[in-house]
């Protein structure tokens, strides 16, 4: 019987209902599953998914669940490494830092790809996002002399892997 119900629903109300039942699940993580928290929640997390789902910015047919699991943990580690390089720079009595602009062409295909690149771009040690303009994301650098463009790539590879690109 389940697969007669999975078939009756067309693919873009399963991903609409994917992406509402993720907005909600980040909704109770974020809000420590207060039960209170969905009176304001229901709202925010029905428009939030209404937005993404017009707008077409994450289409979960797309997504390869195991490159998801493994960004995730790709994610917490860099996070992690990230925050103490940029620690280490901070509390060194000499700051190790040229502050600066670069571009970087983006391989990524997908809005949603290019989208979580940009944002996932902040966990390098001392990289920020600053514009996203077609396939140029503009980076600001702690030490502009370093070369970044490699951790980039690493970055890119993984997000691309969540969305079945290869690049």
């Amino acid at each position: 019987m389940p697969t007669v119900l999975a078939g009756a629903i067309d693919p873009v109300s399963r991903s609409g209902l994917l992406l509402l039942g993720a907005l909600g699940g980040l909704w109770w993580l974020l809000s420590d599953g207060e039960t209170s928290s969905w009176l304001v929640g229901i709202p925010v997390v029905s428009a939030a998914a209404w937005a993404s789902h017009r707008l077409g910015a994450v289409r979960f047919g797309s997504l390869s669940w195991l490159g998801l699991s493994r960004y995730v943990a790709f994610f917490v580690w860099e996070s992690i490494l990230g925050g103490i390089d940029v620690a280490r720079r901070v509390i060194a009595p000499r700051m190790r830092i040229s502050p600066g602009f670069a571009s970087y062409q983006i391989r990524l295909r997908q809005n949603g790809a290019r989208l979580l690149f940009a944002n996932s771009v902040s966990l390098m040690p001392g990289t920020l996002a600053a514009d996203l303009r077609g396939d140029c994301l503009e980076i600001h650098a702690l030490d502009i002399g370093s070369d970044f463009s490699h951790e980039l790539r690493r970055v890119e590879a993984a997000v691309g892997r969540v969305f079945g690109e290869v690049v």
